[in-house]
């Protein structure tokens, strides 16, 4: 008996030890949770409490702002902190000057303000990141503004607008600089070092394609086998945009470099089309013909990149990215000098040397973030200005045009008092999801459900907490917006599923607003269920309104974006294009809806390549004084006539064959004939698509 007592002490012992190890566990698991959580709080209590010690008139807009600009990355908040004070302080004013020039007229005055939600969702579409974000929000705080001004029934209180403009600024800009200060004290950041990371990971992913594509024995394998690994690159490319904002908003220095981390980007754009010209060159070729080229422009590169990277390289990269940089500068010269004998070679020469030298490109952004050494920046990158396609920016225009001014008339013609809320409510969410080309329909409902969801929360507390507390201490208030917010944070933090994050975003945009907390607290029931039903109703409207008005389905989006690059492909081939065409291009490839078909990318980055050959070809013809037989060829390209357009290619390409030459000027020759096997091949595999104008 006395023996079994030290093994129930044990087992109870190791029980308890079990037992706080899990909890540690899922303590250590939640943590980070959590903690977004409690900074979600302190940013809404923080903007709360100044805004009551400051006496403004509607505190609920510091706390809706600082819950709206806290994000679980330290620079995507920042960075839309930034941009929202920028959006604000358009918006004001805008609202201002609304006034001024419909000081009598409500009808005038809200069909300009429907006119510049329009223009805001325009700029919005067309931008990216936190910028389009900012051409939201000047939208909607004019819209905001106006329903105030507006009254209860839509009569204009001009005298008023000034001072409602500079307060209601104020109370927003309040609750960007508390959520600032409590991210700021709180999180050190790590979006640097993130995206640094994920440069490296990209840089091996496509290192490691382009040496499999090399190696001996998997030399001239189909091109589709490869095509699925380079589309879900181009992908995680197109995704570094919202990384590389994040890095801006955290480091006030990274800015300087930002041609910088752009030639990094583009850097990897063009080591996918290197690969892409290599694997569909090698599937051209015979196995035993394509297996000795491969082989020769291995043995010309460096030890290191015969081979895929290790597994793990890319975190060691990252402690020495100088020495990694140095041996992929390395790889380019002895390909670009080889002495190759035939056009082919040469080809494949010429394309690996410009993969890698754009991967060297991208360790350049890469050493700048881990070490922060870099050149100057003086010189830019690709032209991204191009516009990839206006018709979904128009779209959006006009669905935000309609919503206002329906919201608008209905709240003038039924008096109803609700209507300036449900009108500002309908601006918000038809900008804020103008941007988006997908789901926006059920994006708007998962706001209208977290509304509502936010409408039951809030009369819980506004109707059985707070009274039950038999306080009006801030502390009190804050202590049950923390039961509330600390959760829905956590939540928001762990979520990944797209619906997830869309309804508890809404949820926490809405939660503030629809409490509309005061100093000191007031409970009338039929103000609160007033709010709440405008800011339901007008998160309704804007629902429907992407019903009605729905974006550009992916497919159409698609084919339109390939229509548009014919079309400036066209205009290359007659010699009347101008500006970037790379550039013009990866901003189309970056537009690609996610539905795009794999075939629609390929013939994207087919046009892509062709192009880029065009304008060597060009140069290379003037040298050798082919321009007319050059331009018969892309005429006939031109013209829709992709067989003509390759006999004639061949001609040109016998026409350089039978030049007598040697040294630097054979080998120009050979590139010359190399660019032509580039086009001819890439015309050959889609010519129904060159000759039917992008049609089927």
């Amino acid at each position: 008996m006395t023996g079994s007592v030290p093994r129930v002490f044990r087992l109870i012992q190791w029980s308890v030890a079990a037992t706080l190890r899990l909890l540690e566990g899922a303590l250590r698991a939640a943590s980070p949770s959590l903690l977004f959580g409690f900074r979600l709080w302190a940013s809404v209590s923080l903007a709360l409490y100044t805004a009551f010690w400051l006496q403004l008139d509607n505190p609920f807009w510091a706390g809706a702002s600082a819950a709206i600009v806290c994000q679980p990355q330290l620079g995507a908040s920042l960075r839309k902190g930034w941009f929202r004070i920028l959006g604000t302080l358009v918006g004001a004013v805008v609202s201002v000057v609304l006034i001024a020039c419909f000081p009598q007229d409500r009808l005038l005055f809200l069909g300009a303000l429907a006119l510049w939600g329009a223009v805001c969702a325009f700029v919005a579409t067309l931008l990216r990141n936190f910028a389009s974000y900012a051409a939201s929000l000047a939208g909607y705080t004019a819209a905001i503004i106006a329903g105030d001004l507006l009254g209860t029934v839509g009569g204009i209180d001009a005298n008023a607008a000034f001072m409602l403009a500079v307060t209601r600024t104020t109370e927003i800009c309040l609750g960007i600089a508390c959520a600032g200060i409590v991210l700021a004290g709180t999180d050190l950041g790590g979006a640097r070092r993130r995206l640094a990371t994920l440069f490296a990971e990209l840089a091996g992913d496509v290192t490691a394609g382009l040496t499999a594509t090399l190696a001996t024995e998997t030399a001239g394998m189909e091109f589709r086998d490869v095509q699925s690994a380079q589309r879900e690159l181009v992908r995680r490319v197109i995704a570094l945009d919202p990384s590389v904002d994040q890095a801006f908003g955290e480091s006030s220095e990274i800015r300087y470099y930002a041609p910088l981390l752009q030639r990094a980007v583009d850097g990897l754009f063009s080591a996918l089309a290197g690969w892409h010209a290599v694997a569909s060159h090698l599937a051209k070729l015979p196995r035993n013909e394509a297996q000795q080229e491969a082989a020769t422009i291995l043995k010309n590169l460096p030890q290191k990149l015969r081979t895929a990277p290790e597994p793990g390289a890319a975190s060691r990269w990252l402690a020495g990215p100088a020495a990694v940089r140095r041996i992929y500068r390395a790889a380019a010269p002895p390909l670009t000098v080889l002495p190759a004998e035939t056009p082919s070679l040469r080809l494949l020469a010429d394309k690996t040397a410009g993969a890698f030298a754009g991967i060297a490109h991208t360790f350049d952004g890469l050493a700048m973030l881990v070490a922060g050494s870099a050149r100057p920046a003086h010189r830019s990158g690709r032209n991204h200005t191009h516009l990839p396609d206006w018709l979904p920016a128009l779209v959006s225009a006009g669905r935000a045009f309609v919503t206002i001014s329906a919201v608008s008339l209905f709240w003038i013609v039924t008096g109803w008092p609700g209507g300036g809320l449900a009108m500002t409510f309908a601006a918000i969410v038809s900008l804020l999801l103008a941007p988006r080309s997908e789901e926006t329909f059920g994006a708007a409902l998962l706001f209208v459900v977290g509304a509502i969801l936010d409408l039951i929360l809030t009369a819980l507390v506004a109707f059985a907490a707070l009274p039950g507390l038999r306080t009006h201490d801030f502390a009190a208030l804050s202590l049950v917006l923390g039961v509330c917010l600390v959760p829905i944070g956590a939540l928001l933090r762990t979520a990944r599923q797209p619906w997830q994050v869309g309804l508890l975003t809404a949820m926490t945009m809405g939660f503030v607003p629809i409490l509309q907390p005061t100093n000191p607290e007031t409970y009338d029931t039929q103000l609160f269920y007033n709010i709440a039903l405008a800011i339901v109703a007008g998160m309704g409207a804007a629902a429907l309104s992407f019903r009605l008005l729905p974006p550009l389905s992916p497919a159409f989006r698609a084919r339109r974006l390939l229509a548009l690059t014919l079309r400036d492909f066209r205009r290359l081939t007659k010699g009347s294009a101008k500006g970037d065409w790379e550039g013009r291009v990866i901003g189309r490839l970056t537009a690609m809806p996610n539905e795009a078909a794999p075939l629609q990318r390929a013939q994207l980055l087919a046009m892509l390549s062709v192009g880029s050959e065009i304008g060597r070809l060009r140069h290379f013809s003037h040298q050798f004084d082919l321009g007319a037989k050059l331009g018969a060829a892309l005429e006939a390209l031109a013209e829709c006539h992709s067989a003509t357009a390759i006999a004639l290619l061949y001609r040109l390409d016998e026409a350089l064959a039978a030049e007598l030459a040697d040294g630097p000027r054979a080998q120009d020759i050979l590139r010359a004939r190399g660019s032509i096997l580039v086009i001819s091949e890439a015309v050959t595999r889609h010519a129904a698509f060159f000759d039917t104008g992008g049609t089927r």
